[in-house]
């Protein structure tokens, strides 16, 4: 069987309505009662999720504000007061301060800078080792900048995996011009950067 609700004949009993009913959901958020929030998780979070969104524009760092705004309306909803305005209101307020200080915080200052290594791919090896590829970020055009000493000993360690003292061997040179190139060919790119 369906159960039927009838909505009040007139507007101003809407009003009257939804006011009671807000009340009483402020009255059960204070008293402790944790089915409360669930309610009122489910009836604002899209909206507190819009104004969230406006500021904060990575999807996960909006919705993590968005839990920390329905945790600071948990711990803080005895500073509601009715006489000075809607509980949305109040809310919103809190959200939107919220995601501000988040836009403030260090955290999301570096996340936005961390943002561009979307793009590097990375691959995963037999056996599960994540192993990035120089070529998604142009390194391997960056080596064409170094004489070909330096090209041939970067190519070898960083691009084949020797180690230095493979290196040696393979090019039949000493250990320390091994080193002493490899550092010079890392100086050179850093100018490229």
């Amino acid at each position: 069987m369906i159960a039927s609700y009838k909505l009040p004949a007139t507007s101003n009993n809407l009003i009257l309505h939804v006011n009671s009913t807000e009340r009483n959901l402020v009255n059960s958020l204070k008293s402790g009662d944790q089915k409360a929030i669930s309610i009122l998780y489910t009836m604002y979070s899209p909206a507190l999720m819009g104004i969230i969104s406006r500021i904060i524009k990575f999807d996960e760092i909006a919705e993590d504000v968005l839990q920390e705004t329905f945790v600071k309306i948990w711990k803080s909803i005895d500073q509601y007061q009715e006489s000075k305005g809607k509980l949305f209101t109040w809310m919103a307020r809190l959200a939107r301060n919220t995601a501000i200080d988040q836009l403030r915080g260090r955290g999301y200052i570096n996340s936005r800078k961390n943002s561009d290594l979307e793009d590097v791919f990375v691959e995963v090896d037999m056996n599960n080792q994540m192993v990035y590829n120089p070529e998604t970020i142009g390194l391997k055009k960056l080596t064409m900048n170094l004489c070909a000493p330096q090209k041939a000993i970067l190519d070898l360690i960083y691009f084949k995996g020797y180690s230095q003292s493979e290196v040696a061997q393979e090019l039949n040179i000493p250990l320390g011009t091994v080193k002493t190139r490899l550092r010079m060919a890392i100086a050179t790119l850093r100018k490229y950067f």
